[in-house]
């Protein structure tokens, strides 16, 4: 317990446990609290708040009223380092916040909220929640004067230990660091107590854990070795959790007491205040903490180590846990709980000694199994305890019928515990007719016997009851007597509890013990010391049996009782106390028969006196009128001020509000209609619709989208007769008490899942009475039918009223947001979650219905995620199988939950329960929670009547089986036809997970009522029959699923018989209803669980959290929805796994690209400055430059295909979900290699460009140069010539003689007229080889059309002999259009390499062709005509822009031109030297001017293309191709502009190249020259640095300086050869003067530049760029460039070589220009709905013969099209055909479409919100 600290008072310290009795420090700080401001709307802070219990994981705070406490809310947000949460509830309301941290301080600020939203100021207090006591504690070695202890170091900061070791009359305290401690100088044969705690960080200091062992006797005293080494070895358990500094051990001495039965009770400690027998006991067990904190069943039911191990208890801590464990799975061995043995483990105690004979053999320190089970009872609410009272029943254990307090002497009378407990029998009556009785227990009106003892007696009386209640063939404990395991060791609280078992006949007399049914009670005690429970009994009992050795005459115990019952008395006649004299007294007061006495005489054996005492008890209830209920039984006890379980407020509430709902039941179905009408018929045709709209199997001849959009008004129309109905009254009820406080809502539950039980029960009876009344008459065929049905209908349970709760919730969201009845509502789904971590169910699946109220389900989760988050992560097991096989059974044996399993309440469809994982497991589960899902049988005989009976099992198996991580698949091997039926089913699911989900789900069959010890053996012929069964299911399934290339099991799943299978016994040891469960069973199940458990860990890494479930579950149901499944199925997990692995593949592959631009701008550069005064090569040979420069190209091809493979490796081996994308990962393998091999094309192609046009310069550059050297050379002379006259000449006289030095020479010089090539004759040669494969028609066009006449005119194509199709458009429209499309991309090609003003290379037009054939791939529509034409229109046109490109550049490049060019420049430096100017500063600024800065400027350009590539591939627009579709289409939206629409969808490539070119000058519109600074600093660098050097070189002349200059530059400028030629004639410049002037000059060009690069906008510096951005962008976002078939929506695959084509988002084939040729309206036809019609299509691959688009694929084997998973993702086109619906009939010269009314309420909202789905945007 811990204090209460006021808010804002300081309250008294109360005492707490520890070394001394109270911890040293309150638990809790006092709290601050701020004065209020003195607004009017002042909202007061909550004072005095008060701890009303701080435990290890619980806080409980308490809060005074206000004034006005119902206007208000409480906020609690609380937090400690590692963990925080929030919490709001309604203000004066206790609050517990739970699932803290052990040990830890926790900070609580509180803040109170009105309904106008103001808050107050916060209060803030700090808490301690209490420390886990230490629990592993272990006793090394004993000897007769030492102890040796160790304990495991628990979690946190350790600063001490302390260690206490108590005898009688001493005590010994140690502190240790360490986690070990010897005690010495002891006394032999001493019994020492051990306690050990654990001091926390904080001083505050945990409970001990209290043990205790002996010291072996001196040699003369041999006694008790054992003992002490049998207690050390129990000491086992685990360190406590939260923050612990210490621990702390004590070791007592004890003392024992004689009671008057001669037995020993437990010794206790002298120095030590007397403790109360039931405290000592708890606090021994570990249960004292859950005295006030009742043990709960969602602590019961977590998954912890203790689950899932197989370790013994090691100390009396761990009995509870370890009967808990085994009665939970209903395990018959449970009560046998004692302690592990130290000899069992610890050889080295072991010793042959004879002496050791006389040692006892029994333990002191052993448990009585009912002390235990008394405990448990007492610390256990409500529920666990009802619980456990059904699972005790069920083991045919007796049950607490009163259950005492030895401390407070107070009993409880335990109706609620019992009330679950439901009985079926048969009596004898009903024998014949073969009928039974089936009720609930506490209702029962049965005799009751009771056995009680008075004073001593040597007979033991639950051993004789349990021979009286058994019968020859079948003998059972049921009551636990003492020659039963620990049966003998003393009770210490358990005297005075009255047990209660049952007797009930099956209908045979040869087995019955009883003919008809009879309740047994058996008080333990004698009853002189439990009067209270005496006097109960014989007031309720038909008879009291009385055991005794000895009678007092008097007796008055006995005649001074109120006595309805006979009374017997049972004495033993060979007792030394027996006197015969005062049994005759004591009758003769009693007024008994000698029937009424039952002596067991020395030749009676014990067979023969249970004979007889059977016989009396037989007569006894037979003849007697005394029958009582359990519940009727209330009235006694209220009289006797016996404590009733049911009395308390929450129970009598919530039982009040159940019979008020329940007590209105009269007629089950009329009930049904009336109070639950929502999910009736309106459900069941709302489900229809839904799945009509995804099927259409109705269609028919009428309009598919007209149709739906039929169907979705239709759908609206029932929504809003469901909203026409108000909130029944019932529901009103029920949704009233679901949201009252925890406790009474779990109570509320609880009664309404009874009384509905009961009500079904009834209404069940009639009806099997009546149809085996009509059955006797084969004529009544009808009015069977109609019980039948009603058979079928007439389960009422708690489901049904979440259900209506489910469809009020989803009928209100079609209502509008701000409607009130919509707002009021929207808490419920938080209810059903706050249910679900309380343990109860959640329908997933409708069952009745057949359908997922996904919206409902949906938002649960939500909340649920909320609530638990962040620990959210969940793993899911599933049970499949034939109805009635035991499946939800096996889930409740395997895991102690509480699925429906009552008489006629088969499971229908599938329930969702939540199993928490402890925090010592959870690092091996990697989950925080385990799901539970139970379901329909299959093969149900109740829907074998319907015709889509074995749709739905195909339904709800593909939806579980995709859901779970592991499932249970029950079969039996006797039934090989129905099993091949279910395995059919199964298999079908296993493959459609494996198709979708691109990983092996896991399953394990299990084989029920198979109990031979060799059945896993025998079996195996079996397993091999069973595997081969399932292969040749996967096989048709497969055939079935278009999958054939799977042929084994194996191949879809994970799965190897001999582990995969289960063999589990039947679930009955014996004859019910007296036959208690198997042990084998639950033993086997247990092993099933843990081989669950242990496959379940493997998950681990692929647990979803709550959302991701979520959203799996609505992808895989929509999915099932459709009928071909793997087609159809879509999902936003898969699509974001693939989102990002595309957004990852993308930056490697733009990487390997620019990596590879980067590289190629060198190798260009290299071959560009090849035999120059830049040249490095050292090579002459260009043809051996160019083969070096390819070596490299292909290592750095390899290099980069390699990493971009690891890197996919990687990527699949980290990333979380990967296995969502497996499929694809060979699609993006494949992408890497095909970029690499295109890449590899590319560069070839450049660098054989740039090597045909540098050799084809070089010629012309040897000419110049030799011309240039005469020049100067001539030059020279004058300059000499005129030097010599000796006379100043003036300037006119100076250009007179260099004019006529300069024609001399000129005349004398020899200019090559450069040929002039015949492009069109390149081309035509080209053209053709390139047609030469296509055959001799392609070639007879081509001769027939000059090339030089084609391509000056528009092409126009004229298509003969195609047909106008129904549903088409004009084929020669489309084929027109693709023509469009080429000319144009082909033309911008040609363009950009005009612009370039390079030469002509035969690679131009090879790239034309290429693109050419690209284009026209698979294109529907085009022939060999077409294409002939079309590429001597493209090359023609090409041809001829080619040819004026390479007369430009012959003419610039002529020799005579350039050199008269030169002639003002030969002239100026003639004069300059003439006069002996310096030319220093001029001959550096010339360098810099025609060298240096175009070179510069060149290297930018190149560059900056991959720049702003890069750029722009960082915004999310271009980061994929799902996202670019997405950013296009909602940029479209938002203008809203037909014109754009029209271009968008008619010349989609134009349209979107024009959109990324908008985009990236709006992203480089603010003038940002970020990218061309870096470039151009970088070459500024490379310039000084090579100045540098050619400095350091000390080159003899400034030629050979420029020329080092101009080779370190080699790699990265292509400096002009002509410039560089002029600027190096007649150059006198100084060398080091004129270096210093070019390292100025440099520094102003990069000025010069940066200005100007400022000053350019992106659109100039665009058509500079040797690598376009645009097109770039377009061809990598682009992708394939294929189109649907049938819609022409883009492909959108992110790898590039991917084998399958998708498309997000279809449109309807009107916007494709598709019209009717009978109406000419515009189709409204959408392909993803289509696909699941019967409608079929004409195309010309199968000669126009109707072909069905259901399988379109065997046409168009690589597009997936998959249907619109929520039927509104193709809302956006939908919206823009119903508003542009005018304009485009008459853009497309069509009639306007029959807009369905349904298109025509899409909002632009709407629309957008369609775009997200379809593109998977968040």
């Amino acid at each position: 317990m811990a204090e209460s600290v006021s808010a804002m008072d300081s309250s008294d310290e109360e005492e707490y446990y520890d070394v001394s009795d109270s911890f040293p420090d309150p638990c809790c700080e006092e709290g601050k609290n701020t004065p209020a401001a003195p607004e009017s709307d002042h909202v007061p802070p909550p004072g005095g708040v008060t701890v009303l219990n701080s435990d290890q994981e619980t806080v409980s705070l308490g809060f005074p009223p206000t004034e006005n406490s119902a206007g208000f809310r409480l906020q609690l947000d609380y937090s400690c380092e590692t963990h925080r949460g929030c919490l709001t509830v309604d203000d004066s309301s206790p609050v517990k916040v739970d699932g803290l941290i052990p040990g830890t301080e926790y900070t609580f600020s509180i803040t109170r909220i009105a309904d106008n939203g103001n808050q107050s100021k916060a209060t803030s207090l700090s808490v301690f929640t209490e420390p886990s006591p230490p629990v592993q504690i272990t006793v090394d070695q004993v000897s007769s004067e030492s102890l040796s202890l160790h304990w495991d170091p628990p979690a946190g900061e350790v600063e001490s230990y302390i260690v206490t070791c108590c005898s009688e009359g001493d005590s010994v305290q140690e502190t240790t660091d360490t986690n070990k401690m010897t005690f010495s100088n002891l006394k032999p044969g001493e019994c020492y107590f051990l306690e050990v705690s654990t001091k926390l960080r904080n001083g505050r200091i945990s409970r001990p854990t209290v043990t205790s062992a002996n010291t072996k006797p001196s040699t003369s005293v041999q006694n008790k070795v054992d003992q002490v080494s049998r207690e050390s070895e129990s000491l086992h358990s685990d360190p406590p959790a939260g923050e612990v500094e210490s621990n702390n051990a004590t070791c007592g001495s004890e003392t024992g007491q004689e009671k008057p039965d001669g037995t020993s009770s437990k010794p206790t400690v002298p120095s030590a205040p007397k403790e109360k027998h039931l405290e000592s006991l708890l606090e021994e067990l570990g249960l004292d903490h859950h005295v006030e904190e009742k043990l709960s069943l969602s602590t019961l039911l977590r998954i912890d180590k203790k689950t899932i191990t197989d370790e013994p208890p090691m100390c009396n801590s761990d009995l509870p846990w370890y009967f808990l464990k085994k009665l939970m799975m209903v395990n018959v061995t449970a009560r046998n709980v004692k302690c592990k043995p130290a000899h069992e483990s610890n050889c080295e105690d072991h010793t042959d000694d004879l002496d050791d004979l006389e040692e006892s053999t029994h333990s002191g320190d052993t448990l009585n199994p009912l002390d235990i089970i008394t405990a448990l009872f007492l610390c256990s609410d409500g529920f666990v305890q009802q619980e456990m009272a059904l699972k005790m029943s069920m083991c045919q254990f007796s049950v607490p019928l009163l259950l005492p307090n030895c401390d407070t002497k107070q009993c409880t009378l335990m109706l609620w515990a019992m009330r679950d407990i439901v009985k079926k029998y048969r009596p004898q009556s009903l024998s014949e007719s073969k009928g039974f009785i089936e009720e609930r227990i506490v209702v029962s009106e049965l005799p009751m016997i009771s056995f009680v003892r008075l004073g001593e007696c040597s007979l033991s009386k639950s051993k004789i009851l349990n021979e009286l209640l058994s019968s020859s063939q079948q003998y059972h404990d049921t009551f636990v007597h003492r020659n039963m395991e620990c049966g003998d060791s003393p009770r210490r609280i358990s005297n005075g509890l009255v047990e209660m078992t049952w007797y009930l006949p099956c209908g045979n007399k040869n087995m019955d013990v009883f003919s008809e049914p009879v309740a047994v009670a058996n008080l333990r005690g004698d009853i002189a010391s439990f009067e209270t429970q005496f006097a109960f009994l014989c007031q309720t009992s038909a008879a009291v049996f009385v055991f005794f050795d000895a009678l007092d005459s008097e007796c008055e115990l006995l005649t001074n009782q109120n006595h309805k019952a006979q009374i017997f008395l049972v004495g033993n006649r060979q007792s030394k106390d027996f006197k015969l004299d005062a049994v005759k007294k004591v009758a003769t007061k009693l007024s008994l028969k000698k029937s009424n006495i039952l002596l067991k005489e020395k030749h009676i054996n014990d067979a023969n006196f249970v004979k007889d005492l059977r016989e009396k008890v037989s007569n006894a209830f037979e003849n007697t009128k005394v029958k009582m209920g359990i519940e009727k039984m209330a009235d006694v006890a209220h009289a006797l001020e016996i404590w009733i379980d049911e009395d308390s407020p929450e129970c009598q509430t919530a039982k009040k509000n159940a019979d008020a709902i329940t007590a209105e039941i009269q007629d089950l179905l009329k009930y049904k209609e009336a109070q639950l009408p929502l999910q009736g018929q309106i459900w069941k045709d709302l489900t229809r619709l839904e799945k009509e709209e995804l099927r259409l199997r109705k269609v028919g001849s009428k309009n598919i989208e007209k149709y739906k959009s039929d169907l979705q008004l239709e759908k609206n129309k029932l929504r809003e007769k469901q909203n026409s109905h108000d909130i029944s009254k019932a529901m009103t009820c029920f949704i009233k008490a679901i949201s009252s406080p925890g406790m009474e809502r779990c109570y509320f539950l609880n009664w309404m899942r009874m009384n509905l039980d009961n009500v079904s029960r009834e209404k069940l009876f009639d009806l099997r009475e009546q149809y085996k009344e009509k059955c006797k008459n084969p004529e009544n065929k009808e009015e069977i039918k109609k019980i039948d049905q009603q058979l079928s209908n007439s389960s009422l349970g708690t489901e049904h009223f979440f259900r209506e709760m489910g469809q009020i919730y989803e009928a209100s969201l079609s209502l509008p947001e701000t409607d009130p009845a919509r707002q009021q509502l929207q808490h419920l789904p938080k209810l059903c979650a706050e249910l679900m971590l309380d343990g109860f169910p959640l329908e997933l699946v409708d069952g009745k219905a057949s359908n997922i109220p996904l919206r409902w389900v949906t938002d649960v989760l939500s909340q649920l995620n909320a609530l638990v988050s962040p620990k959210n992560k969940i793993l899911v097991v599933t049970v499949l199988g034939v109805q009635s096989t035991g499946k939800s059974t096996l889930l409740n044996t395997m895991f102690g939950v509480q699925f429906a399993v009552s008489s006629g309440r088969c499971t229908r469809g599938a329930f969702m329960l939540l199993i928490k994982i402890n925090e010592d497991v959870r690092k091996d589960f990697n989950c925080d929670f385990m799901v539970i899902i139970d379901t329909e049988g299959l093969k149900s005989p109740e829907l074998a009547q319907l015709d889509n009976s074995h749709e739905h099992d195909n339904e709800l198996a593909t939806l579980v089986v995709g859901l779970s991580d592991i499932t249970i698949i029950n079969v039996s091997m006797e039934n090989s036809t129905e099993m091949k039926d279910i395995l059919q089913i199964v298999v079908h699911a296993f493959l459609r997970m494996k198709e979708v989900a691109k990983k092996k789900p896991k399953c394990q069959f299990v084989h029920q009522n198979v109990s031979d010890v060799s059945a896993h053996d025998k079996n195996m012929r079996d397993r091999k029959l069973l595997l081969q069964q399932l292969n040749e299911m996967t096989q048709a399934a497969a055939k079935m699923e278009k999958k054939e290339e799977y042929s084994s099991f194996t191949d879809v799943m994970e799965y190897s018989p001999d582990t995969g299978n289960s063999y589990i016994p039947g679930l009955w040891n014996g004859n019910p209803p007296m036959a208690p469960v198997n042990a084998g069973y639950s033993e086997a199940v247990y092993e099933l669980k843990k081989n669950i458990i242990t496959i379940l860990e493997s998950c681990g890494s692929s647990a979803n959290n709550i959302l991701q479930f979520t959203e799996w579950m609505k992808s895989l149901w929509t999915a099932v929805k459709q009928e071909n499944f793997i087609f159809s199925f879509r999902n936003s997990l898969v699509a974001d796994a693939y989102m990002r692995l595309c957004t990852e593949f993308n930056k490697w592959e733009w990487d390997f690209k620019k990596e590879m631009y980067s590289w190629v701008t060198q190798a260009e550069t290299r071959i560009s400055n090849f035999s120059t005064p830049a040249d490095k090569s050292n090579i002459s040979d260009m043809r051996e430059l160019l083969m070096l420069l390819k070596n490299e190209m292909l290592t750095e091809l390899c290099e980069w295909e390699t990493k971009l493979l690891g890197n996919l490796e990687q990527y699949f081996k980290q990333t979380l979900h990967v296995y969502l994308v497996e499929g694809y990962r060979q699609d993006f393998a494949n992408s890497a290699k095909s970029l690499r091999q295109e890449m590899e094309i590319s560069v070839q192609s450049k660098l054989t460009a740039a090597a045909a046009i540098r050799k084809g310069m070089m010629k012309l550059d040897k000419l110049k140069e030799e011309h240039t050297k005469k020049l100067e050379d001539r030059v020279c002379a004058l300059i000499e010539e005129c030097r010599k006259e000796k006379v100043q000449m003036t300037e006119k006289e100076l250009d007179k003689e260099f004019d006529k030095m300069w024609t001399e020479t000129v005349k004398e010089l020899s200019f090559t007229k450069m040929k002039v090539e015949d492009i069109f004759t390149s081309v035509s040669h080209h053209l053709r080889t390139n047609l030469s494969t296509k055959g001799g028609h392609a070639s007879d066009l081509l001769s027939k059309k000059s090339l030089r006449e084609c391509g000056q005119d528009p092409f126009k194509y004229t298509a003969q002999g195609l047909v106008w199709l129904k549903g088409l458009f004009s084929p020669t429209k489309a084929v027109q259009q693709i023509a469009v499309g080429i000319i144009k991309v082909c033309s911008q090609f040609v363009t950009v390499k005009v612009q370039r003003k390079s030469n002509y290379d035969d690679t131009y037009i090879d790239e034309i062709l290429n693109m050419i054939d690209e284009r026209l791939q698979d294109k529907v529509g085009t022939d060999i005509t077409f294409e002939v034409s079309l590429k001597q229109h493209i090359c023609g046109d090409a041809a001829r822009m080619f040819q004026k490109m390479h007369e430009d550049f012959l003419h610039e490049k002529d020799p005579y031109i350039c050199l008269n060019e030169n002639k003002e420049k030969f002239l100026a430096d003639f004069k300059d030297v003439f006069h002996h100017v310096d030319q220093c500063q001029k001959k550096a600024e010339e360098f810099t001017d025609r060298c240096l800065k175009p070179a510069v400027e060149d290297f930018v350009n190149r560059s900056l293309g991959p720049d702003i590539i890069g750029e722009m591939k960082t915004r999310e627009e271009f980061s994929t191709r799902m996202s670019f579709q997405y950013s296009v289409l909602l940029d479209l939206l938002s203008e809203d502009d037909f014109i754009k629409y029209v271009s968008f969808i008619c010349s989609y490539e134009n349209d979107v190249k024009e959109w990324i070119l908008n985009k990236i000058v709006q992203h480089f519109s603010d003038g940002s020259t970020m990218f061309e600074d870096q470039h151009l600093q970088s070459c500024v660098n490379s310039i000084n640095n090579a100045i540098q050097k050619a400095k350091a070189g000390k080159s003899g002349n400034l030629k050979s300086f420029v020329v080092v200059v101009c080779k370190e530059l080699g790699d990265k400028l292509v400096i002009s050869q002509d410039a560089l030629g002029a600027f190096m004639t007649l150059n006198k410049a100084d060398q080091e003067q004129f270096a210093r002037s070019l390292t100025e000059c440099v520094k102003e060009m990069a000025q010069t530049l940066r200005e100007k690069f400022k000053k350019t906008n992106i659109q100039t510096k665009l058509q500079s760029l040797h690598v376009n951005p645009q097109d770039e962008l377009f061809n990598t976002l682009i992708g394939c460039g294929e189109q649907c078939p049938f819609c022409k929506a883009p492909c959108e695959a992110g790898a590039t070589a991917h084998t399958e084509h998708f498309a997000s988002l279809h449109r309807p084939e009107g916007l494709g220009t598709y019209r009717w040729s009978n109406t000419e309206k515009l189709c409204i036809d959408i392909c993803s709905s289509l696909i699941n019609s019967d409608i079929s299509f004409l195309r010309k691959e199968r000669k126009y013969q109707p072909h069905p688009f259901k399988r379109y694929r065997e046409i168009y084997p690589d597009w997936k099209i998959s249907p619109d998973a929520s039927l509104q993702a193709s809302d956006y086109w939908k919206y823009v055909l119903a508003k542009f619906n005018k304009k485009f009939a008459a853009a497309f010269k069509a009639k306007p479409a029959d807009i369905p009314a349904a298109w025509k309420l899409i909002t632009p909202e709407q629309a957008e919100a369609s775009l997200k789905v379809s593109f998977h945007i968040k």
